[in-house]
């Protein structure tokens, strides 16, 4: 259950709801098949080994949004309105106008729908209420959205927002670059994204490639600032920390995520992980996002 993508939010207000009342709110919409006529479906699904609609450990819930999402390609909608629109010029003599065209191109969709495979993705929302944070499991904005906009919905309000820095991050994270040494606490990685002051210059892209080199060092005196940056915290964790503050490719080390130890049956192994995960975040987050110049909550 390890999350490999941190998209944080902040709690606007505080979070009062038990996990006994988030799970009844969220049981209330529960994720079902996609309809016959529709793209999407979105619904919640347990997030853990149990139905259970919501984990909690302290003041940490943990709950997952299931999303299906129908898979009709474009091309052969496509085709399906050409053979409508050839079988209309050859019984009337013409070929259809735009009107026509936009009309098979409907009917087309509305029989294929019902035949489309629908694919399914599960993203994974941790609230920190303690910290007054809310993080998705997601590698890009979008899903994350999707999660809390359902949340919204099913609560009826939700205030979120997300982190203000009063810094540029890529100001800061250009300057550990320069400098040589992030803050303490933190290690330089191995990759970084490079990006131009200005349209005609190419963003540039190192991986597994040292960052302390005079060709980085040039590009930065030329103008060029971080919008990536590979970190490791500690020892613990090591991750990729982007201009947007949002992290991916989250690794924690030392710890064998695949540990499948036979003195813990499913549920007791899930919740350990969820501990571990959860604290380490957390201790992550309270050290990262006030050396990326964000205030801490409250």
């Amino acid at each position: 259950m390890w999350f490999r993508n941190l998209q944080i939010y902040h709690l606007d207000q505080p979070w009062t709801l038990s996990p006994g009342g988030l799970e009844q709110v969220l049981a209330e919409h529960p994720l079902q098949p996609c309809p016959p006529l529709a793209m999407t479906s979105r619904g919640f699904v347990a997030p853990g080994v149990t139905p259970a609609l919501v984990e909690s450990l302290d003041r940490h819930l943990l709950f997952a949004l299931g999303m299906e999402r129908k898979l009709l390609p474009a091309s052969v909608v496509a085709d399906r309105a050409n053979v409508f629109a050839a079988e209309f010029e050859k019984s009337r003599g013409v070929k259809p106008g735009r009107k026509l065209q936009r009309e098979f191109k409907d009917r087309a969709t509305s029989e294929l729908l019902p035949r489309a495979f629908a694919r399914r993705r599960v993203v994974r929302v941790w609230i920190d209420a303690a910290h007054a944070r809310l993080i998705a499991d997601s590698p890009s904005p979008t899903p994350a959205e999707e999660a809390t906009e359902t949340l919204r919905d099913a609560l009826g309000e939700l205030a979120l927002s997300l982190p203000t820095p009063d810094r540029a991050p890529d100001e800061i994270l250009s300057g550990w670059l320069r400098d040589g040494a992030a803050p303490a606490g933190f290690l330089l990685g191995e990759e970084c994204e490079l990006t131009g002051p200005d349209e005609t210059r190419p963003t540039l892209r190192y991986q597994r490639h040292p960052l302390q080199t005079k060709e980085i060092q040039q590009h930065l005196a030329d103008g060029f600032h971080v919008t990536k940056l590979a970190l490791t915290w500690r020892e613990r964790v090591s991750f990729v920390v982007d201009h947007k503050l949002q992290i991916k490719r989250v690794h924690f080390l030392g710890i064998d995520e695949s540990n499948d130890s036979p003195e813990l049956n499913p549920e007791e192994r899930f919740a350990a992980e969820f501990a571990l995960m959860a604290g380490n975040c957390t201790a992550l987050l309270d050290e990262l996002l006030p050396a990326l110049g964000v205030a801490a909550a409250g």
